[in-house]
């Protein structure tokens, strides 16, 4: 039953990175320790497919319940978006320990530093300048929200990539967290529609560089994961002195959590 909860409750934190701007499920999912068997999973659908099912019924139902509970409170909470998103960086920095652990267990030589430190550069540009791509807004239809779904989807295969933050840059964001909140199925139907064939196109992909590149590609995830993290810090935000001491406490929360769910899963994952 605690092996099924944490699963819940990551499931959850990883939904949150498909509706929270600036937060990726990718991400969190590779720092919580579950994205190599997903992409294994998505990758291989009937090995050992009685198993893995239901490894991922509660992931999977956690993330659902993510998705749903942000779309109804993301547009209270983020009237407060500096002190969520202190809770979120502090919930990836509690992990990192964890992640950097795993992406060593096969090695660790200079070529993987270059790799961390190149990934690192070249995400916090993209993720910088990111939002021309799509600085104008695009039309609301069947076809672009299968791009935005195929968007989710991204943020899955890719830990980092925030698929959200692009949605907002083509104004489809709110409409999004609306049609969600109000199971409005035009919206729904094409974004699972592009969210599963992006998933199950490019979870190959992965899962074959995973096999033959581990520690390389682990590294180059590591990249993206601290750049992504930067991205999400409100390093311009104006703060009260009450602020302030919501920020850090939510920070601190966030680490705890995030470092004893990581303990967890150490316990669990024989």
């Amino acid at each position: 039953m605690s092996d099924w909860l944490l699963r819940f409750v990551k499931g959850i934190f990883i939904g949150s990175g498909f509706i929270l701007p600036g937060v990726s499920g990718g991400a969190l999912a590779a720092v919580f320790g579950v994205y190599e068997r997903i992409i294994s999973f998505l990758a291989h659908l009937t090995r050992d497919f009685k198993k893995n099912i239901l490894f991922f019924i509660p992931l999977g139902l956690g993330g659902i319940a993510g998705i749903f509970i942000f779309s109804f409170i993301v547009s209270y909470a983020f009237k407060f978006e500096n002190q969520v998103l202190w809770f979120f960086v502090g919930a990836i920095v509690g992990t990192i320990p964890a992640l950097w652990h795993q992406a060593g267990k096969e090695g660790r030589g200079k070529k993987h530093f270059v790799i961390l430190a190149v990934t690192f550069v070249v995400s916090l540009i993209f993720l910088i300048f990111g939002k021309e791509l799509f600085g104008n807004g695009v039309a609301q239809n069947f076809g672009t929200w299968v791009i935005a779904g195929a968007l989710i989807g991204l943020g899955v295969i890719v830990p980092g990539l925030s698929p959200s933050n692009f949605i907002v840059y083509m104004k489809m964001y709110d409409a999004m967290a609306d049609g969600i909140k109000t199971l409005d199925f035009s919206v729904i139907i094409p974004l699972a529609i592009g969210g599963l064939a992006c998933v199950l196109l490019l979870s190959k992909v992965a899962d074959y560089i995973f096999k033959r590149a581990y520690a390389e590609l682990f590294h180059f995830i590591l990249g993206v994961v601290f750049a992504s993290t930067i991205m999400i810090i409100p390093f311009g935000a104006k703060y009260t002195p009450q602020g302030i001491l919501i920020s850090i406490v939510l920070f601190i929360a966030g680490a705890a959590l995030a470092f004893w769910m990581s303990r967890l899963e150490d316990k669990y994952q024989a």
